[in-house]
C-alpha cells in the first residue's frame, strides 16, 4: 500500500489532450518522514507513523519521541503489512504516486457550526399555509407516546461539519514532483491547508539517498603568488625580460654605439 500526508492547496483545473476540462483539487504532498514502526510482537498492531510539516516550538517529549530527526507538525499513523521494508528516517515524497493511480483521501470536513435538519439532513420542511405559521423549517414530532423517550439515533438539528470524511474513487491526474504536488480529480474534504490523508494501492519507493561514492573530489586550489610593488607576472624572470626589451628594440643599439664612439674621442682628447 502507499501512503502520505499532504495539505490541501485549492481547486484547480486542467486540460486534456482532448480539449476536455477536468476540475481538480492541488495537493502539496510531503516531503515526509518515517519517525516509528510500530510491529505487532512489540506494540500489538503493525504500523508506520509518518511525520510532515515544521514546528517550530516543541516540548521535551517530542524532542525525545523524534531524536536526531526534524520537528514535525503533523505524526500520523498508517496501517501496513510489511513494515520491515521500512526503516526510521526514510524520506518519501510525491513521487510514490503516478498519473492514473486509484486512490481515497481522508480528511477533517469544514465545520458549519449547529445547522437544522433542512440543512444537516435535506428536510423538505412544512407547507408554508394552511396553520404552518413560523414552522416551515422546524422538525416536527420528534416521537410518540411510547416509549416515552426520543429513540437513538434520532435526525435533529446540532452540529454539523468538522467530522472526519473519507472520499473513495479518486484519480491522480499529474505529479509535480518538482513542487511535490498531486493533482486530485474532484474535491477532497477539508477547508484550504488542511492535513489529508492519502492512501493507494501499490508498493511504496523511498528516495534514493544520496551515495558518498557518487560526489566529486575536490581538488586543492594551487595558490599563486602575488606581485609585489605592482609588478606584471611573466613567465620570464625581470633580467631577461629586461635585456630581450633590448635585443628586440634597434634604437638602443644605436644609441649604445653613440655612446660608445662619443666616450673614445673625449678620451683621445
Amino acid at each position: 500500500m502507499k501512503f502520505i500526508l499532504g495539505k490541501k492547496l485549492g481547486m484547480s483545473r486542467k486540460f486534456q489532450e482532448d480539449g476536455t476540462v477536468v476540475p481538480v483539487t492541488l495537493v502539496e504532498a510531503g516531503p515526509c518522514v518515517i519517525v516509528q514502526i510500530k510491529t505487532e510482537k512489540k506494540d500489538g498492531y503493525n504500523a508506520v507513523q509518518v511525520g510532515f510539516g515544521k514546528k517550530k516550538n516543541v516540548t521535551k517529549p517530542e524532542k525525545g519521541h523524534v531524536k536526531d530527526l526534524e520537528t514535525f507538525r503533523y505524526l500520523r499513523e498508517f496501517r501496513a503489512d510489511g513494515v520491515d521494508a521500512f526503516k526510521r528516517g526514510d524520506e518519501f515524497t510525491a513521487a510514490v504516486f503516478s498519473e492514473g493511480d486509484e486512490i481515497k483521501v481522508t480528511g477533517i470536513s469544514i465545520g458549519k457550526g449547529f445547522q437544522g435538519v433542512v440543512k444537516r439532513h435535506g428536510f423538505h420542511g412544512s407547507p408554508a399555509t394552511h396553520g404552518h405559521k413560523d414552522q416551515l423549517r422546524m422538525p416536527g414530532s420528534i416521537g410518540s407516546a411510547y416509549p416515552e423517550h426520543v429513540r437513538k439515533g434520532k435526525r435533529m438539528g446540532g452540529q454539523m461539519g468538522n467530522q472526519q470524511a473519507t472520499i473513495t474513487n479518486l484519480k491522480v491526474v499529474s505529479v509535480d514532483i518538482e513542487k511535490n504536488q498531486l493533482a486530485i480529480k474532484g474535491g477532497i474534504p477539508g477547508p484550504t491547508n488542511n492535513l489529508v490523508l492519502i492512501y493507494g494501492e501499490g508498493e511504496m519507493v523511498m528516495k534514493q539517498e544520496k551515495n558518498e561514492d557518487m560526489k566529486k573530489e575536490v581538488k586543492p586550489e594551487t595558490k599563486q603568488e602575488t606581485p609585489k610593488n605592482n609588478e606584471k607576472v611573466t613567465g620570464k624572470p625581470k633580467e631577461s625580460v629586461k635585456t630581450a626589451e633590448k635585443m628586440e628594440n634597434p634604437s638602443t643599439r644605436l644609441d649604445s654605439a653613440k655612446r660608445a664612439s662619443s666616450g673614445s674621442k673625449e678620451e683621445k682628447k
